[in-house]
């Protein structure tokens, strides 16, 4: 059946309706709207499908998306964009004189006195300065004509280390120029990790920044091979090239785009099968490895990113997480391909109250109004407890309306409707915090907790799309989309991707399980990277080829539901089984208790000679406090409410509560806690560099407590 407006325009471009006047031959005629409801599509996630199974047996289920290439991704096809270099390159032809790349100018630092008598240093900023795709491309060629100068060679491995800025991007769209396979190393990072990442690859030349420069003046006697660092200017400050290791040239970054500009090098083309990014994981269970990663599965991930998202062209994205990690640099990627401008931002100054932005002025979000961002859980959960904190603060009758607000809003959202004149009313003033334009949200990383999930999309008024892959998938293996209305899922399989799941009998998860097919995930197609560096047995574990597929196994376990959609439901290593036989996915009830407002972090442990679990937590301040206040203790520090035991039964109380709404198992709930002083750190080797936890480390670090708590 064909449905149309009464001016002839099909509902499938996103019309809203409010009110059916008749039907006639198989067409359905409407009025505009007029009201609050608004009806935003006839097709929802109950009637459509977004996998079909390609392959089943009793041991296995295999899946593949429903969709056909997008238009992006059809140009690509029909215009061989097989490597990055081809990428941008295309794509400066047609979008020329667009902006590109933005950075925000920083005008002075300067003293501001704090209301408690303290002095912090404020940046006082202008406005964004931007390249558009010419510059950014030339600026691209001669940084790579520049490297190759200073002696660095095709397929020779070169590190960046560096914060996310335009200098990043033009510094690996310069490498993959000239065929110098990149290996990127999170910037928070210790001294250490570093070395390893470096040491690993060979490097003798590495690119860095202003702020990180320093670093080097103890990781240089640790990596012998490093003959050359380049850094990145600072705008305002003059870097100090003193005190480094002797023989070890510092190099300004703008003087090897000059070297480049001077330099008749030609370009040294890659092929698709060539090593774009040497990407080290973050090392939750052991030392970081690196992922090989080719053009081809760079230019397979934006393929699916493409055919994903509707792009418009008045869109800019604002860009803050770091590019060390592949998910952010292959959205980026898509943006240069599609047009879409990328101002950049840090978690200093992203919004009007970050810690480094002047009274008076704006946040970069305020500035750039970008329309989309990208996102990690860990982020998302700390906006959810901010609006709910300024929600619990406000008067009765305002929380009570915002209360009546919200559960209107996501009744009729589920029902396929749209709320206007709330949005305008409530929800609006929330989204201005991210410059009042924000219409997409792509979250990855980690699972996103549902609550969560559903708490960003109705107060920022947003698409919220959340994607699920690995470094070792190149981000891509399953999105979901828009018209999905159930939250905790991640997708169906992405366009060049295939799930499968397999029995994985020690969890008792079958894909005969009833009702939903259930098994360890295991991700196909072209996005699967070649394996990882110099780890040949590790990469014979975990990839192998099936009728010229490649396969990863990525220890996650998930259930497909009915539509094809999937759901991350448990991981191998987070499993414990308890001594009455009860499995606790430690992982599971780490993300949903993650969303308690006194959870800034939290470490679930299960001893499988106990009948329970417990947790060290990192608590939220603000929220101890209220606690505290209920409990009738007043005038305490921080670190004497974490050692009060009076604090610990009343946070295992709120924990109860708060798991009991999420609908954790009895089981599942810590009955005992540990209130750390400390904030988990990269820097205290507690977290890796995307703040997933180190259980051994974590677990090693605190036995003490771990042992007191089951004790008691």
């Amino acid at each position: 059946m064909r449905t149309q407006s009464s001016t002839g325009e099909p509902i499938s471009t996103y019309r809203h309706i409010t009110s059916f006047t008749r039907i006639n031959s198989g067409t359905i005629h409407f009025a505009l709207p007029s009201q609050d409801m608004v009806l935003v599509a006839l097709e929802t996630k109950y009637q459509k499908l977004y996998a079909k199974i390609i392959q089943q047996n009793d041991t296995s289920i295999t899946y593949h998306g429903v969709d056909a290439p997008g238009e992006m991704h059809v140009k690509m096809l029909q215009n061989n964009i097989n490597t990055l270099e081809r990428m941008f390159n295309f794509v400066t032809k047609i979008h020329s004189t667009k902006r590109c790349i933005g950075t925000r100018q920083i005008l002075s630092e300067e003293d501001e006195m704090q209301p408690n008598g303290r002095v912090f240093k404020k940046f006082k900023m202008g406005d964004y300065m931007w390249r558009n795709f010419i510059e950014t491309e030339f600026a691209a060629t001669c940084f790579g004509r520049g490297l190759r100068e200073l002696g660095q060679q095709p397929r020779q491995n070169i590190v960046i280390f560096a914060e996310t800025r335009a200098e990043w991007l033009i510094a690996a769209h310069g490498c993959f120029k000239q065929n110098m396979p990149l290996v990127t190393i999170y910037a928070t990072l210790g001294d250490e990790g570093i070395a390893h990442g470096i040491n690993e690859t060979e490097v003798d030349m590495v690119i860095t920044s202003h702020e990180l420069l320093p670093k080097f003046k103890t990781v240089l006697g640790i990596t012998p091979n490093v003959k050359k660092i380049i850094f990145m200017e600072d705008q305002l400050h003059k870097t100090d090239v003193t005190g480094f290791k002797e023989g070890v040239q510092i190099i300004p970054f703008s003087t090897v785009i000059e070297k480049g500009e001077k330099s008749k090098m030609d370009g040294c083309s890659p092929t698709p099968d060539d090593t774009a990014i040497i990407m080290y994981t973050s090392g939750s269970t052991g030392t970081p490895k690196g992922v090989l990663l080719s053009h081809a599965n760079c230019i397979g991930t934006m393929k699916n990113f493409c055919d994903i998202f509707k792009i418009y062209p008045d869109d800019v994205l604002i860009g803050f997480l770091p590019l060390a990690h592949v998910f952010e640099l292959l959205a980026e990627s898509v943006c240069l391909l599609t047009g879409v401008p990328i101002g950049y931002s840090t978690p200093l100054t992203l919004i009007d109250s970050s810690s480094k932005i002047m009274k008076g002025c704006k946040g970069d979000a305020s500035v750039l109004k970008p329309t989309c961002m990208t996102s990690v859980p860990l982020i998302l959960d700390r906006i959810s407890k901010g609006i709910n904190a300024k929600v619990n603060a406000e008067a009765p009758m305002k929380k009570a309306f915002f209360k009546f607000a919200y559960q209107y809003k996501t009744k009729w959202v589920a029902r396929g409707f749209l709320t206007p004149i709330m949005d305008k009313i409530i929800f609006k003033k929330i989204a201005r915090l991210m410059g009042g334009r924000i219409r997409g949200v792509m979250s990855g990383g980690a699972p996103l907790a549902p609550d969560t999930h559903e708490q960003i999309q109705t107060c920022l008024c947003v698409e919220m799309v959340q994607g699920y892959g690995l470094t070792e998938t190149t981000a891509g293996a399953a999105v979901t989309d828009k018209w999905c209305m159930e939250y905790g899922v991640v997708g169906a399989p992405s366009s060049v991707n295939y799930i499968r799941l397999i029995n994985w009998e020690e969890g008792n998860y079958r894909v005969t399980n009833k009702p939903y097919p259930q098994g360890e995930i295991v991700v196909g197609g072209t996005s699967v990277s070649k394996g990882y560096y110099k780890l040949p047995g590790k990469t014979g574990e975990d990839f192998f080829e099936e009728d010229g597929q490649r396969w990863f196994r990525t220890g996650d376990v998930g259930e497909v539901h009915p539509d094809g959609v999937l759901k991350i439901i448990d991981r191998k290593k987070d499993l414990v089984k308890l001594q009455a036989g009860e499995y606790v996915s430690l992982g599971k009830v780490e993300s949903e208790l993650k969303t308690c407002a006194v959870v800034e972090n939290i470490c679930v442990y299960g001893d499988s000679t106990k009948q329970n679990t417990v947790a060290l937590i990192v608590p939220n301040p603000q929220a101890l406090d209220d606690i505290a206040e209920r409990q009738g203790i007043k005038g305490m520090e921080f670190e004497e409410l974490c050692s009060s035991p009076v604090m610990e039964k009343a946070v295992v109380h709120e924990l109860a509560e708060h798991g009991k709404k999420c609908k954790l198992h009895r089981f599942e709930i810590p009955t005992a806690v540990t209130l750390c002083k400390d904030i988990w750190t990269p820097d205290m080797g507690l977290v890796t560099a995307a703040f997933k936890l180190k259980r051994k480390d974590i677990q090693e670090r605190y036995k003490n407590e771990i042992s007191r708590m089951y004790a008691s």
